[in-house]
């Protein structure tokens, strides 16, 4: 028997959808003066067939001695059944058992987060061995104090020191900044990390469950359980509402040994609107997210996001674009052509990470042959381009190298740097040509959508980021925002968020990084960028598809007009079944069909006041 019922539960969305299918037909049948038979039948078996998981789950919550809002709909359908009422009982079991797949749909999301934050670890490294000679052997096989090999193109195994060896790691699995780092000996290199160039040699300081990335992974999974336990706000009420209509028809049959008004107390009771209004809502209002771009990931998710007291937000690929590029090009003197042309014949030969944004502001013009080219370390490089001696680099290899850097070329250092950006200066002949700014740039029109956010209630805004303060505090100021905190790994932000929530507080974190996934997780509202890694949508409760920015004010607008809209349909609901119930034992003009009459109206109304919802659109 158990297998049968787990059968029948297991297939229970195939059941909604059969019972649908029949219910449509019935309706189709009846609207075109078919056979009354035909139509009888047909809700007969949707009836049945969308009875029989929901009267299993009631049994089972009864065995555990609770009352749910299954054992009433069992009840309720039954009693409609005496009356031979098969189209309440119809519809009320198909939108009941829709409903919970919404809800069991939004839960199997986050289920293979886990899975590819996993196969993102290394599974093997390369081992120096006694004799001085490197193997690749599995990661399990890897100690505190092994030094390891990592080739171009490798992901580092471990949390180490570089003991020899120089290159370029792109770190944005643990800090989601864009920018590659400068890696040499001494620096720190984090597990899960990408080496884009160069080759290291690095001495293990934490291994496995312990690096950085391990503790993302660990982060993820318990941050998921916590938010497992949420209760939806039906089944809360179902504790209370439930038993007092049982026990309400019970007295009546006791008092009055009058069974068909029991049985109309118990059909009447029965809260279909109540039941139907919360998902028409939620379905609305899910299918207008989804026509602007917007994934909802269920109610729980509406509710909370409704009622947010702070936003947090990831800077990379997030408030901004997530690829450096310049954000100011100043050419001095004549002979700017030139100057660009020798500047990208030189930066076409670099690896360095602000070549890309150089050649891509320059585009395509005639290039020099490089014939010499000598790096400074820390300054830039001094090349042969030709004909010309071409310097490529900060401000202190310009001053090295005996370049006069004029007082109005100072200014414009001083103005650039304190924009947040990183400075690439080019002179020709001993004569700086070229000076450029390079930054991630903020996305378009993201200031105004803070300030509608604002204007929405949801006055704190925060930015946590792996960058460095200056370059926060810059971006910060730009848009406007209530804090913001640099240097930040993925540990700092998910400590921050859970003290927050421990304080009471409602968080919304938006990210769209592997490393933002424990804050995703851990937040009531994880919000991610549709572009951004599988691990950071799936573990989230809402996505902007495409990466648009500027969806979040409408998804969270949305998000309290749905929660405004299911308030709206349970005082219907209640309200009219009270009314009914208070009408049935207080007058004697209350009859079955009246009855029926209003209780299918006030099915008719939350449906429509819910369909509202698929017109939304934020006031501008």
């Amino acid at each position: 028997m158990r297998k049968i019922q787990r059968a029948i539960l297991k297939n229970k969305n195939s059941i909604a959808l059969v019972s649908g299918v029949l219910i449509a037909a019935a309706f189709v049948v009846k609207w075109t003066g078919g056979p009354v038979l035909f139509t009888h039948v047909a809700l007969i078996m949707a009836s049945i067939l969308g009875l029989i998981p929901i009267a299993i789950q009631a049994w089972q919550s009864l065995r555990v001695k609770v009352v749910s809002i299954d054992v009433l709909v069992t009840l309720a359908v039954a009693g409609a059944f005496a009356i031979q009422n098969f189209e309440e009982s119809a519809v009320v079991t198909f939108l009941f058992l829709f409903g919970a797949y919404l809800e069991q749909r939004t839960l199997n999301k986050t289920r293979s987060a886990i899975k590819a934050l996993t196969e993102m670890a290394p599974d093997t490294a390369w081992k120096r061995m006694e004799d001085g000679n490197f193997v690749e052997v599995d990661i399990v096989d890897v100690d505190i104090g092994d030094v390891l090999l990592v080739k171009t193109g490798a992901r580092v195994p471990v949390d180490g020191r570089v003991l020899f060896g120089e290159g370029s790691v792109n770190e944005a699995s643990i800090t989601g900044e864009s920018m590659p780092a400068a890696k040499e000996k001494n620096s720190l290199v984090y597990a899960g990390t990408l080496l884009d160039n160069g080759t290291l040699q690095i001495e293990a300081d934490r291994v496995g469950e312990d690096t950085t990335f391990g503790k993302i992974i660990e982060l993820v999974e318990e941050a998921q359980d916590s938010k497992s336990r949420a209760e939806r706000f039906i089944d809360r009420f179902s504790r209370y509402y439930t038993p007092a209509i049982l026990l309400t028809a019970l007295l009546v049959w006791f008092f009055t040994k009058n069974v068909e008004l029991a049985i109309t107390i118990l059909v009447l009771g029965c809260p279909g609107a109540l039941v139907i209004g919360v998902p028409v809502s939620n379905v609305a209002g899910i299918g207008n997210g989804a026509a602007h771009g917007i994934l909802l990931k269920g109610s729980e998710v509406i509710r909370d996001f409704s009622r947010l007291d702070r936003m947090v937000f990831d800077k990379t690929g997030t408030l901004t674009a997530g690829n450096p590029s310049v954000s100011e090009k100043i050419v001095y003197g004549d002979q700017a052509d030139q100057a660009l042309s020798l500047l990208a014949s030189i930066e076409a030969e670099s690896d360095h990470p602000l070549a890309k944004a150089v050649l891509e502001n320059i585009g395509e013009v005639p290039r020099s042959e490089v014939t010499a080219t000598h790096v400074v370390k820390g300054g830039g490089i001094v090349s042969s381009a030709g004909g010309h001696v071409v310097l490529v680099g900060n401000a202190a290899l310009m001053q090295s190298e005996g370049v006069e850097l004029s007082q109005a070329v100072q200014t414009d250092l001083l103005r650039l740097e304190a924009a947040g950006n990183s400075l690439v200066l080019a002179a020709v002949d001993g004569e700086l040509k070229v000076l450029m700014g390079i930054r991630d740039q903020v996305r378009p029109g993201v200031r105004e959508s803070l300030e509608r956010i604002k204007r929405l209630g949801v006055k704190k805004l925060i930015m946590l980021s792996g960058d460095n303060q200056g370059t926060v505090d810059v971006i910060a100021r730009e848009l406007g925002l209530t804090k913001a905190l640099g240097k930040m790994l993925p540990q700092d932000k998910s400590a921050y968020i859970k003290e927050r929530i421990d304080r009471g507080e409602i968080i919304a974190f938006v990210g769209d990084g592997v490393n933002d996934s424990p804050s995703l997780a851990l937040a009531q509202i994880g919000i991610a960028m549709g572009s951004g890694t599988e691990v950071a949508i799936e573990t989230s409760n809402v996505v902007l598809m495409n990466s648009d920015f500027n969806r979040l004010p409408h998804a969270l607008g949305l998000a309290k007009a749905t929660v405004r809209n299911m308030t709206q349909n349970m005082v219907i609901a209640v309200g009219v079944v009270f009314a009914l119930l208070a009408s049935v034992l207080f007058g004697d003009w209350m009859n079955m069909s009246i009855g029926m009459l209003v209780h299918e109206g006030s099915i008719l109304a939350v449906i429509l006041n819910g369909m509202r919802l698929l017109g939304y659109k934020l006031r501008k």
